[in-house]
């Protein structure tokens, strides 16, 4: 289920809550809704509410995390397509092929984690090209001079390292909020707005409230949500440093 799904759901439960509160204010018995139990209600509410912001903090932190993880994976990654590009070309001309190849497994990369085309879904899965056939090809080297052997080494490495990197954001990209702690967060909410709606006066202006309160809930949740899909949606990480990287490839 996507975050605009999710969203949508929270919002129906929390605006939906506080319309189920108003309707049980109308049936309960009046000694339900005095003041003795109106303050009892806040004290359990104000419980539920400290318990909600601490999850919706451990969720923010989550995914922030997340985010941030993959982004400075791809700022590095790119560093190093750079840094092994220049590598191969202090080897000499022979590692032309290699370069090359080196070049379009990147722009390749760029075509799948940013399709041009909205209608496709990022590929996070690593291809071939993007890392097991450049090494051969750099193992296959015949160096001619301890130079030579000193930097094919290197190269073989960073190799090594790039699609290390690249097979981790890929197991990274598995990673998703908890769909029993969502649940059990959007059931708090709904508690909570319950709870509004049960002592809230039936007006325009208390309507609106509870409504613009139940979409900043959903919203909030829809942003958390998204941050765990850093290469599609509505926050996405940015292409600049791949695309830099590809600039200065060959050069």
């Amino acid at each position: 289920m996507n975050s605009i799904a999710i969203g949508l759901i929270v919002f129906a439960c929390c605006f939906g809550g506080a319309l189920f509160g108003m309707f049980l204010s109308t049936r309960l018995p009046e000694q339900h809704l005095s003041g003795d139990s109106k303050n009892v209600v806040n004290m359990g509410m104000g419980l539920i509410g400290t318990m909600t912001a601490l999850v919706l903090g451990l969720l923010v932190a989550s995914a922030k995390s997340y985010y941030d993880t993959q982004s400075t994976e791809l700022t590095g990654m790119s560093a190093d397509i750079v840094l092994l590009d220049r590598v191969l070309a202090h080897y000499g001309p022979e590692t032309q092929e290699v370069r090359d190849l080196l070049h379009g497994a990147v722009a390749r990369t760029l075509e799948l984690l940013w399709p041009q085309d909205s209608q496709r879904n990022p590929q996070m899965t690593p291809t071939a090209a993007g890392g097991e056939i450049i090494l051969d090809k750099i193992q296959e080297l015949s160096p001619k001079n301890d130079t030579q052997h000193s930097l094919q080494a290197q190269a073989v490495n960073m190799a090594i390292d790039l699609g290390k990197t690249r097979w981790l954001m890929f197991e990274q990209g598995g990673s998703a909020i908890s769909t029993p702690l969502l649940a059990m967060l959007v059931f708090w909410l709904a508690i909570i707005f319950t709870s509004f709606g049960l002592f809230a006066p039936r007006n325009a202006t208390v309507m609106t409230t509870l409504f613009l309160c139940a979409l900043a809930v959903a919203t909030a949740i829809f942003l958390i949500l998204e941050m765990y899909s850093p290469f599609n949606g509505l926050i996405q990480i940015s292409s600049a440093p791949l695309r830099s990287a590809l600039a200065h490839l060959g050069k």
